[in-house]
């Protein structure tokens, strides 16, 4: 769900600078004047380079990407306000700051998105999903639900909160006072609208409690690694029949497919038939590691077992353990 958020770059924000044509007026070539002289967008496009070579060449492979990918395959404006709100949604009160955080406006941003929906389109073209498949699928699919919680250190204070909300007390506020998942607490313990993925995130033990609890019903106190967790469903969707999930349950399981080294790999091929040729010498390594990526490390020995990727660690259920992504980012 939040793959995007975790891959945005300084780079995005380049590439309206990277990529500007003229404002139209005066000297077009022209970006400041002053008394004692000019500053030609040549020279700061040199600058640019000397100082921010990396973030250079990230921006160029995101505009010959989205330039290459868009001869084969289109994306809607529907499709990019739909990805946005989706986006939005997520991140609720926090959108602003992510927005300022990655030096980002909903302009540059929406231009992000249409090219992971470029790149999505190109990965799983080769994808094929049978009709069995999709049916076991939708077997399986939950809908959406709209979840809030309180996460405390031990049982006893999981009683406490619980007899206050028999006895009346508002949810929200308790989350404020007792709740130690610090991406919740402050939004009256509210983790938003939980898709069929999403609930993927969440420690099993909580992903159980969601599926036995109905709107407006508050669990018992619930154990994981990380406390106890009191727990309520606020709000449902209904589940839709399968003839009408069809489209969506294929797009699905096909992103299912989406790695980063199928995705790495379908650049690659993008762009080698695009017969790319990088004029400006000092940004001609640029699609270095894309044409030629280093090799595969080596697979560990038999008995051992890999460690856990970002993706397998098991997820704090409010902010996928929000101090672990700061230190990876």
């Amino acid at each position: 769900m939040k793959k995007w958020i975790i891959s945005v770059t300084l780079a995005t924000s380049v590439i309206g600078l990277a990529g500007c044509n003229s404002n139209g007026g005066g000297n077009e070539n022209v970006v400041a004047e002053t008394g004692a002289g000019n500053i030609t967008k040549d020279e700061l496009y040199s600058a640019m380079k000397e100082k921010f070579t990396p973030q250079m060449e990230q921006a160029l492979q995101e505009l010959v990407y989205t330039k290459v990918l868009s001869e084969n395959f289109k994306v809607s404006k529907d499709e990019v306000d739909e990805k946005f709100k989706e986006a939005k949604d997520q991140l609720g009160p926090q959108f602003e700051m992510f927005l300022s955080q990655y030096n980002l406006d909903e302009k540059s941003f929406k231009e992000y998105l249409k090219l992971q929906l470029l790149q999505e389109k190109a990965a799983t073209a080769d994808v094929k999903i049978s009709e069995d498949e999709l049916k076991k699928y939708y077997e399986s699919w939950k809908p959406e639900i709209e979840v809030r919680h309180i996460l405390v250190d031990d049982e006893k204070t999981a009683k406490e909160v619980k007899q206050k909300l028999s006895e009346g007390a508002k949810f929200e506020e308790l989350a404020t006072e007792y709740s130690k998942d610090p991406g919740s607490a402050e939004n009256g313990g509210s983790l938003g609208w939980v898709d069929n993925q999403g609930r993927q995130n969440f420690v099993p033990e909580f992903s159980k409690a969601l599926d036995t609890l109905k709107k407006g019903e508050v669990s018992e106190p619930i154990k994981t690694e990380y406390g106890f967790h009191i727990i309520e469903v606020t709000d449902t969707k209904e589940k839709k029949s399968f003839d009408k999930m069809k489209k969506e349950l294929e797009k699905e399981l096909k992103l299912a497919e989406v790695t980063p080294e199928k995705i790495q790999k379908t650049m690659k091929e993008q762009i080698e038939k695009a017969d790319l040729d990088i004029k400006d010498k000092d940004l001609e390594k640029a699609f270095d590691q894309v044409l030629n990526p280093p090799e595969t490390p080596a697979v560990p020995g038999e008995g051992e077992t890999p460690a856990p990727t970002d993706e397998e660690q098991p997820k704090d259920e409010a902010t996928d353990q929000q101090s672990k992504e700061k230190t990876e980012e």
